[in-house]
């Protein structure tokens, strides 16, 4: 067979081309288990995997100025599949560490750009850490790639035949019919004529005020993202180091959190990141931070792909620049408040023009891209991502998997990167940050379930008082 070649879409390239020492742009998980991986059976598992996502097998190679995806003819399995022996107790601190090690680690771009360390813990079974290039595709397309490898009982079915490799070479009509909305391909005819305008407003920001006058939506969306202002100083943000540190809270059942979401009107993702805030803010005000005088700009991405996107990796999402209501002292109003925001960026046009921006970006000679890069990521001391696992159990080579955690990579200066993943009826926070700015970041996710309760507790409590329409006056009064 023909050696599997493709051009490496835009997007793609723009994440390829971001790697920063104090800021890699990868992927990294920790899936944890009860008892032992069978090593065979995960092997076979990884084998499959490799052989139905080209991506595991390829190289990113740079050749006459564009890069290209090339199969790796020296593939070899042991070069990505390692065992790792934990010191000490081999317990939650040391795995952590482990994790944030490898954080701070590039990968090896003389092969494909993944790896996975296995290790025995003393938490009741071992655990894999996963690093994923995020030029590989986005959180959404990997933990799905992820899940080809899983089985729904321990003994697992037997896997299917391998199809061959298909060859999708990224051109731009595809790049077109993948975005399924009209929005989105609207958005994308015009990045060759807002590139330049996007140059300027990089050079000169004042500029961008003549923009908004063009009544261009996507200009003058653009504009915004470009004058959104600085966050406030505080200890979230400042210069970031190559040392990182993760940590990650104990699981929330799901069905609670939507219960309470039921009642108070909110989705899932609304109540995940009040509580998100809500830690961070008590998290200040413990350090003797004024919280209320604190502004801090969280970037959230949000899937763009259309619902028959099925398994195909690449990155496919826009990102909205969310204000954390960390000034806002209660609960319920902190969730609203975080609610109200999320509906009015859903409903803009922010998502498609960073996409579009990602998009131009990868075309864009270097220099300007570090530019760019800047631009967006000044405007953001975090990056928050909510991924929604499987709800049924799932096992890896027999063993089940109790807790799976993902770190999406942040890019520029931005120190702290949340994510949020429900699996199995439950849901947790993984918290990585970098050493220099939160030191600490197992204070902000203890408080993550604590602040989930308040906003229970004020279900449980009060529940009539939320449906008279003076009710939340008097609650918050």
């Amino acid at each position: 067979t023909m050696p599997l070649s493709e051009f490496i879409s835009c997007v793609d390239t723009a994440w390829l081309r971001m790697d920063r020492p104090n800021n890699l742009m990868q992927i990294i998980g920790v899936l944890m288990f009860e008892g032992e991986l069978d090593e065979t059976r995960l092997r076979a598992g990884l084998r499959h995997t490799i052989s139905v996502q080209p991506r595991f097998h390829q190289r990113a190679m740079l050749e006459g100025g564009s890069y290209y995806w090339r199969h790796d003819p020296d593939f070899d399995l042991d070069q990505h599949l390692k065992r790792v022996i934990l010191p000490g107790e081999a317990g939650k601190l040391e795995l952590e560490k482990l994790v944030a090690d490898l954080a701070s680690t590039p990968l090896n771009h003389q092969r494909p750009l993944w790896d996975m360390h296995l290790t025995d813990t003393s938490l009741g079974g071992q655990a894999l850490v996963v690093r994923i290039h995020h030029a590989m595709g986005d959180g959404f397309s990997l933990v799905r790639a992820m899940l080809t490898m899983m089985d729904n009982t321990p003994e697992g079915a037997p896997r299917p035949l391998s199809p061959e490799p298909l060859d999708d070479s990224d051109d731009e009509d595809e790049e077109d019919c993948h975005q399924g909305s009209r929005l989105v391909r609207a958005g994308l005819k015009l990045t060759g004529s807002l590139w330049s305008k996007y140059v300027e407003v990089v050079t000169h920001p004042t500029k961008a005020v003549d923009y908004l006058k063009t009544g261009r939506d996507v200009a003058s969306e653009l504009c915004n993202i470009a004058t959104l202002g600085d966050d406030s100083p505080c200890r979230l943000r400042g210069k970031t180091t190559s040392t990182k540190r993760v940590a990650w809270s104990e699981q929330i059942d799901l069905p609670d959190i939507k219960a309470v979401g039921k009642v108070l009107g909110c989705s899932v993702n609304d109540l995940l990141i009040a509580a998100t805030a809500g830690a961070f803010r008590h998290y200040l005000q413990e350090k003797g931070d004024d919280a209320n005088k604190v502004k801090i700009r969280a970037l959230v991405p949000v899937n763009m792909r259309a619902p028959d996107d099925e398994g195909a990796l690449g990155n496919r999402f826009g990102l909205v620049a969310l204000d954390l209501p960390l000034d806002v002292e209660h609960p319920l109003q902190r969730l609203y408040t975080v609610r109200d925001r999320m509906q009015a960026l859903r409903t803009s046009l922010q998502p498609v023009v960073v996409l579009n921006l990602l998009h131009a970006l990868g075309m864009a000679p270097n220099a300007v891209q570090q530019q760019a890069v800047e631009l967006l990521t000044a405007e953001a001391s975090a990056v928050i991502t909510n991924v929604p696992g499987p709800q049924q159990t799932l096992y890896l080579a027999g063993a089940k998997l109790r807790q799976p955690l993902f770190w999406v990579p942040q890019s520029g200066d931005i120190g702290v990167g949340v994510s949020i993943l429900s699996y199995d009826h439950k849901v947790q926070l993984g918290l990585i940050t970098d050493k220099k700015l939160v030191p600490d970041p197992d204070r902000v996710v203890e408080r993550f379930a604590v602040e989930f309760e308040q906003l229970l507790l004020l279900v449980l409590m009060e529940p009539e008082l939320l449906f008279d329409p003076n009710g939340l006056d008097a609650l918050l009064g």
